[in-house]
């Protein structure tokens, strides 16, 4: 991603733990059958951001426009062409996919869940500054069901804005691109970084960045890996 970016970006991992040791983040988990399970809401979650992507317009203080992706994206054309996309109309902008799930398995051997809007909210450009944003409190993230979360329930249905497809492009999910190499992979169901996904569609895209990133530290002085 910040390879490719034309402008500069400010990339910051979303820290389960550091948002609840600074009280951004109070909702409690606990172990079912090798799944975390949500006490609020009683439902299993995969990720540690499951919750914590809906805090950021609020650490933002509600200005100005922000990105959030899942952690298994690959990105594949300059991150700037996805910012001039954004339009203030909307408090957000995503891939409306229609995801059905078939498969019982996704990620990391998790459990496949099927809930509204699914996967909708892996990729979302925020429009933090947007009136209806204020009601996506720190206390309705860590008191409201995943699911409301996760559907935007704060928001009308006109709120939500569209984005190309070719910015979330699921993995082995979403029809081929004849021609075309997404701006984004979304490798949602398991990566080739993982076992038994090695052969996983755009697994070449994959090898091949982490390749070249490999050939540019081994061929750097340390003072040219300073920008």
């Amino acid at each position: 991603m910040v390879r490719r970016a034309s402008k500069p970006i400010h990339a910051v991992k979303l820290d389960a733990r550091a948002l609840a040791y600074n009280g951004w983040y109070t909702r409690q988990w606990r172990w079912e059958d090798g799944v975390k399970v949500d006490t609020r809401d009683g439902k299993p979650f995969s990720t540690d951001f499951a919750f914590t992507r809906f805090l950021v317009p609020a650490m933002q203080m509600y200005q100005g426009w922000a990105l959030f992706c899942d952690c298994d994206f690959l990105f594949l054309a300059d991150i700037a062409r996805l910012f001039d996309m954004a339009d203030p109309q909307y408090a957000v902008q995503v891939v409306k996919h229609n995801h059905d799930p078939k498969e019982q398995v996704k990620m990391d051997g998790q459990k496949q869940q099927k809930y509204l809007r699914k996967n909708w909210s892996s990729l979302m450009l925020w429009n933090c500054a947007h009136p209806s944003n204020k009601f996506l409190t720190t206390a309705a993230v860590n008191s409201e069901p995943g699911q409301w979360l996760h559907a935007f329930g704060w928001l009308r249905d006109e709120e939500i804005g569209s984005l190309p497809e070719t910015w979330n492009h699921l993995a082995g999910v979403s029809e081929p691109l004849e021609g075309i190499t997404p701006a984004a992979v979304h490798y949602t169901l398991g990566g080739p970084w993982m076992a038994g996904h090695e052969d996983c569609a755009y697994a070449g895209l994959w090898l091949k960045e982490r390749d070249s990133k490999r050939s540019i530290h081994h061929g750097a002085l340390p003072s040219e890996l300073v920008r």
